[in-house]
């Protein structure tokens, strides 16, 4: 993979390098779509062209844009939305399962508007990409990253410029964050869905919360591999911890 451009917004900027900006934006943080003269941001595009608000503000209104939510919030699995967050934002994939949870819980409990808001206004964007450096996909150098796990998961989510991130509803990571381990980007070798044969896994979990005032300190699940996503997305939402998820033989 070639190494990313970055681009930055100057003062002495021109005209058409803001235009290079603003389609830059559009392909990061929408996932590389085709974007239509009715869906863009006119409104917010004036704004950055003279200088009223930086690219960051710039980026924070096509994230927090009905074309970003119903693409994303609305149509993929909250593990799958958290993920692309991530890569939209932050350029790089979600390092484990502390940082995923942290992001879903908020999500449910505080709105769209704060899970975004919170990749924006966090040290590590500002650190990365200041006020005016459009984001883009770092996860593919050591510095993006604080796990080396972090390495081969960007390209399990980024798989090259002719990829529009849309068109995957579900998560690329979920198992690999969820077990603390390297995913091979590769096709799936799991048995058959539905012959019997299936692969299943068991989940331990510690301190779920199912209803009041019942508390379970720990629990374990036996699930198929089919069914690990909804089952994982289901222990976060009850702020359940996972200990461990292990193949039955």
């Amino acid at each position: 993979m070639a190494a990313p451009a970055i681009l930055e917004l100057w003062p002495t900027s021109s005209l058409e390098d803001v235009q290079t900006v603003i389609r830059a934006v559009y392909k990061q943080v929408l996932g590389n779509p085709h974007v239509m003269e009715s869906e863009r941001l006119v409104t917010a595009e004036s704004q950055l062209c003279d200088r009223s608000i930086s690219v960051r503000e710039f980026v924070r209104a096509v994230a927090k844009s009905d074309f970003y939510k119903s693409r994303y919030f609305q149509s993929c699995a909250p593990y799958r939305f958290v993920e692309l967050n991530f890569l939209h934002l932050l350029g790089r994939a979600p390092q484990d399962q502390a940082e995923v949870s942290e992001h879903i819980v908020r999500c449910v409990t505080q709105g769209y508007d704060a899970e975004i808001d919170s990749y924006i206004d966090s040290q590590e964007y500002q650190d990365a990409f200041g006020e005016n450096i459009v984001p883009y996909n770092r996860g593919q150098n050591s510095a993006g990253n604080r796990k080396q796990v972090g390495y081969n998961r960007i390209f399990a989510i980024d798989r090259g410029p002719a990829y529009v991130d849309s068109a995957v509803k579900k998560s690329q990571l979920v198992y690999a964050v969820a077990t603390n381990s390297a995913n091979a980007i590769s096709p799936s070798s799991a048995n058959v869905i539905g012959s019997g044969t299936e692969k299943r896994f068991k989940i331990v979990v510690s301190g779920s919360k199912f209803d009041s005032p019942r508390r379970t300190s720990t629990t374990e699940y036996i699930v198929p591999a089919s069914k690990m996503t909804p089952q994982i997305q289901r222990i976060n939402r009850t702020s359940g911890k996972i200990v461990s998820i292990t193949e039955i033989a």
